[in-house]
């Protein structure tokens, strides 16, 4: 009788842990994920994290001296996105770690949409500008372009 319990046992363990391996059949993509959302370029953050429309982004990822905030996209789709926010930036006065994040208003662009090299299924943008509004820190010009990284 112990035998016919050890091995019903093991005959179960495996079936769960095959079916959690093979999920559903359905093919139905994951519950909050649509077709349109899947296709959609994504922003990848610091943390190698994928994000579709964030409200905040950090620019600066080594030292955190600069970032998005409050980031409301006007527009998001496969060629291009657009936002209006925030950037804080560090003044570094006198250094880094003393310094004073100041605000200063921004436009927000997103563009360069192409296959994300740690997943080539997704698609990521792959550069960024800013457009200051109402000056900008000290040193930067009105608008500023990055590579983002991939």
């Amino acid at each position: 009788m112990k035998w016919h319990s050890t091995r019903a046992a093991v005959t179960l363990c495996m079936t769960a842990a095959l079916a959690a391996t093979l999920g559903t059949a359905s093919g139905a993509p994951p519950s909050g994920t649509t077709e349109q959302q899947v296709k959609e370029p994504v922003l990848v953050d610091c943390f190698w994290r994928t994000a579709v429309r964030p409200d905040d982004f950090m620019l600066a990822c080594g030292d955190g001296n600069s970032r998005l905030a409050s980031l409301k996209w006007l527009r998001w789709d496969g060629e291009a996105a657009m936002a209006r926010g925030t950037n804080w930036v560090n003044d570094c006065k006198p250094y880094c770690a003393a310094g004073r994040f100041r605000s200063y208003a921004v436009e927000v662009r997103l563009e360069d949409p192409k296959p994300w090299k740690k997943n080539p299924d997704v698609r990521q943008y792959g550069k960024i500008s800013l457009t200051y509004m109402e000056g900008s820190p000290e040193g930067f010009p009105k608008v500023v372009e990055y590579p983002l990284w991939s």
